[in-house]
């Protein structure tokens, strides 16, 4: 069985969120932490997903918010060839959750690199951190499959997100693309003269 890793947005995921929540359901899960998430670093985070997923072997992400932005961030990693899949719910965007947080995020700019793993970009119609547009374009420069959820806000407590059942269809759809998914050319033939 694969290893889920959870990455929080800024702020962190706390009682009640249903990342939260999905850590308690998940026997195999497990938090990428970071030392500040009112804070956060993205170097140190990007070495702590590193080496989780050197850890689990094969993994796949469940991010939201600022987590969304730290896995797009592994398109052109070593570690990306660990990730099985990711869902990505609520990614945010940088202009604007710099201008709604000032002074707590320097993550540079947003990553725009395809992702070579399977991963599905889930939004709302009234996500104040990120509009449908611009979740659309991203999802699409990352080559995601796209999911607009409806009037779902930002995905989270203050939307009316707790523990999220409806999520779980997803992961599992995800988990399934990935299943069928065919190995990149460069890995069969690897694959072939080894």
């Amino acid at each position: 069985m694969s290893r889920v890793l959870i990455l929080p947005g800024l702020f962190g995921s706390g009682e009640g969120h249903w990342q939260h929540y999905w850590l308690q359901d998940q026997p195999d899960g497990r938090l990428v932490d970071q030392d500040d998430w009112d804070h956060p670093n993205l170097r140190a985070w990007m070495g702590r997903l590193d080496a989780a997923l050197e850890e689990a072997g094969e993994a796949y992400i469940v991010a939201h918010s600022l987590g969304c932005l730290l896995a797009a961030q592994l398109a052109d990693r070593p570690t990306a060839r660990r990730v099985k899949g990711a869902l990505l719910v609520a990614p945010c965007d940088l202009p604007a959750t710099e201008a709604l947080h000032a002074g707590h995020i320097s993550f540079g700019t947003m990553p725009t690199a395809t992702l070579p793993f399977p991963s599905l970009t889930v939004g709302s119609l009234n996500d104040i951190y990120m509009t449908l547009d611009r979740l659309t374009m991203f999802g699409h420069l990352w080559n995601s499959d796209i999911r607009n959820i409806g009037l779902a806000g930002h995905i989270n407590i203050a939307s009316g997100f707790g523990r999220w059942p409806s999520g779980y269809g997803l992961l599992e759809m995800l988990k399934a693309r990935a299943r069928h998914r065919r190995p990149p050319r460069s890995m069969s033939a690897a694959a072939a003269t080894a």
